[in-house]
């Protein structure tokens, strides 16, 4: 079996401060668990309440009111004097990438999970993440009264979501349908829960003994699996010890070899016990996660895990300290070499910060006021800065909306708004669109941009109107023609003269624009032809239809000149004259965007998928097993960008909220008809 250091509290700090994520799919408990553990360890007098709305975690206003997480909480807890953090990620898949950033400089994960096989795709999605880091990691089974099924029939079901074998730790000890408490099947004691007390020890019940014993001997299997010497002591029937037996687990969970599997119910506050226990001697120091992030070596390292803006304090970089201290006033330097100086130390609980004097290796802090520094970046006090700590990548935005000011005063404010929104949220992007002209707010899904825009008006009090996300259609042409265009203007002193003959024609799809002239015996003066070309490209910034006009080639065949009347000006006019008559000749059409879209569901939802694709007009090119998932498919098609406003409320929808997709502009195609036609009505009324 692999072995690595168990290191012990040293020169670099407080090697018992942990910092522990608690992770899961949307629904599962987590902010009910970090209520339970609060109450557990005496960090509050009593559990909040989510529905009551009086939690530690979900205290924005925004979670509040759509009673569910939409950023990460923090919270600190004292567990037999070990301190511990605790970071409450988002489980909806439109807020999981705050998470995933924070995640990074995180010990180890508790991954919180409804006895639901309906929840297996989203259990996946975040096991996975955890897997491909390295981040060891707990699955607590939680609401475990909820489950109409048996944990024998349970457990295999899940297996398929995690690629590490699911150990499970726990049996239940049921009553009456009831779950009155659990056997612990490493020290094989059994446990009944006490409210708001801890589980008293009790005899083994004899109606769990032969369930204990089966249970109890698959985990050691498991374990074994990774082991040779336990391997030998379960082929010949040699007791093993309980001390070799907690090693292993311990080892083993470190080592990510497998996920160990708990049972509770933070509602009523069971198994909470436990689960600290297990984290505090089976979760990995602050000194295994700066190795992991390659930092043991540097003096002083923290990972910024999450930028917030607050009212009255303004920045605040929620830091994990990875190596050496930082304190008030302590001078860091970022990925950029820039110096910046931490203006105050902070515990934060929820969104509220409260003044400490330093933070040493292990703690998790919020600084104050590090302008240059961003969520996801490595600072050190060293000059030069540290190696930066690879978080991964923010997802492609999958939904998008257009900004309009509700009052034009707040342009300037709104910019400065948005560069802080995108700050406390890099999954956010803002573009403006150069084909359409309009800004766009783009991110993970209608709720996450609905919630952005709420932040913009309570924090930064920038009200903008939603509109819907315009489609940049072109146009182009089928026919040609030749067209004379004149510019002529005598208005006292010199006037205005400018005589060109242009010919015009189609290209092929994707061609582009083009240019030529065929000017024989100066009839156009060579210095005014550059001005006839960009009087061409003037027109065809809005063609006859009303949109950019594309694949086209003009050509200037002919025209004449004024010595003394000619000038670019007049010139550029004549060209923007003859393309105004030529072109409505041309027999416009128009063009509509067509993307190439790659779509990830699970398996059992491809055939529902499909018919989401035929639905808007898409076409479906093929399909493939999703390469790393297991149970996975992902679909290529062809869709217009027209049609996918709201794809991904529909992809949701058919897939219990995980399927996602990625989009690339692919081709133009023609459109024509009564789907035409109302774009062109459409684009008359807006234009009025």
């Amino acid at each position: 079996m692999a072995q690595s250091e168990v290191p012990k509290a040293g020169a670099n700090g407080s090697a018992r401060s942990r910092c522990i994520a608690l992770v899961g799919p949307y629904l599962s408990g987590k902010t009910t668990l970090l209520e339970a553990i609060l109450a557990r360890t005496g960090a509050i007098l009593r559990p909040g309440s989510v529905p009551e709305k009086s939690s530690v975690g979900d205290a924005s206003p925004e979670a509040r009111d759509h009673g569910m997480s939409v950023s990460l909480n923090v919270a600190d807890a004292t567990f037999l004097d070990d301190h511990f953090t605790f970071i409450d990620c988002p489980g909806s898949i439109e807020f999981q990438y705050e998470g995933a950033l924070a995640l990074t400089a995180c010990d180890a994960a508790v991954v919180v999970c409804e006895a639901d096989v309906r929840r297996v795709p989203a259990l996946q999605i975040i096991l996975k993440q955890l897997e491909d880091r390295g981040i060891p990691h707990f699955l607590f089974l939680n609401k475990i009264d909820e489950s109409n099924l048996s944990l024998r029939e349970l457990i295999p079901m899940l297996q398929p979501a995690s690629a590490r074998p699911l150990v499970l730790r726990q049996i239940p000890i049921w009553e009456k349908g009831v779950a009155t408490g659990f056997v612990d099947l490493a020290s094989e004691r059994a446990f009944v829960y006490r409210a708001n007390e801890p589980s008293e020890i009790v005899d083994l019940p004899a109606s769990v003994s032969e369930r204990e014993k089966e249970a109890r001997f698959h985990m050691l299997e498991q374990l074994a699996d990774h082991d040779d010497e336990l391997m030998e002591q379960l082929l010949t029937d040699i007791p093993t010890s309980r001390d070799k037996i907690y090693q292993d687990l311990t080892q083993e969970f470190r080592d990510g070899l497998i996920c160990p599997v708990l049972l509770g119910s933070a509602r009523d506050n069971h198994g909470i016990f436990r689960l600290l226990k297990a984290l505090r001697h089976e979760a990995p120091t602050v000194d295994v996660t700066a190795r992991r992030l390659k930092l043991e070596n540097t003096k002083s390292a923290a990972y910024i895990m999450k930028t917030l803006h607050t009212a009255h304090g303004g920045k605040l970089s929620l830091a994990r300290v990875l190596t050496g201290e930082f304190g008030d006033g302590t001078v860091v330097t970022g990925p950029a070499g820039r110096d910046e100086r931490a203006a105050g130390v902070f515990a934060l609980r929820g969104e509220e910060p409260t003044k400490r004097p330093t933070a040493k290796a292990g703690e998790t802090v919020a600084l104050g006021r590090l302008e240059g520094i961003k969520t996801g970046d490595t600072i050190s006090t060293e000059k030069g800065g540290a190696v930066q700590a690879k978080g991964p990548p923010a997802a492609p935005p999958v939904f998008g909306i257009g900004l309009g000011l509700k009052d034009r005063k707040d342009e300037v404010k709104l910019s400065a708004a948005l560069a802080k929104l995108l700050e406390d949220d890099p999954s956010l992007r803002v573009e403006m669109n150069s084909d359409t002209h309009q800004m766009l707010l783009l991110g993970q899904g209608e709720m996450h941009l609905r919630v952005s825009l709420e932040r913009l008006q309570r924090k930064y009090g920038v009200a903008v109107e939603r509109q819907p996300r315009l489609v940049p259609y072109k146009e182009t042409i089928k026919g040609a023609t030749q067209v004379r265009g004149r510019h002529k203007k005598q208005s006292g002193g010199h006037g205005q003269f400018g005589d060109v003959v242009l010919e015009i024609q189609p290209r092929a799809r994707g061609a582009g624009f083009e240019f030529n002239e065929k000017i024989t015996g100066g009839v156009v003066p060579r210095q005014f032809i550059p001005s006839v070309e960009i009087g061409v490209k003037d027109y065809l910034q809005h063609g006859p239809l009303g949109f950019p006009v594309v694949d086209v080639a003009v050509t200037l065949l002919d025209g004449s000149y004024h010595t003394v009347d000619s000038s670019d000006m007049a010139f550029r006019q004549a060209a923007r004259i003859g393309m105004t008559d030529g072109l409505p000749k041309c027999s416009p059409v128009l063009l509509e965007p067509v993307m190439a879209v790659e779509i990830a569901v699970p398996s059992e939802a491809t055939a529902r998928i499909n018919g989401i694709i035929a639905q808007r007009r898409g076409q479906i090119l093929g399909f493939d097993a999703r390469e790393g998932w297991g149970g996975w498919d992902v679909v290529q098609a062809q869709m217009p960008a027209s049609e996918m406003e709201s794809l991904i409320v529909d992809l949701r929808s058919a897939t219990s909220g995980v399927g996602t997709y990625t989009a690339r502009f692919d081709h133009l195609a023609e459109l024509t008809g009564r789907l035409a036609d109302q774009v062109l009505a459409a684009h008359r009324q807006a234009a009025e």
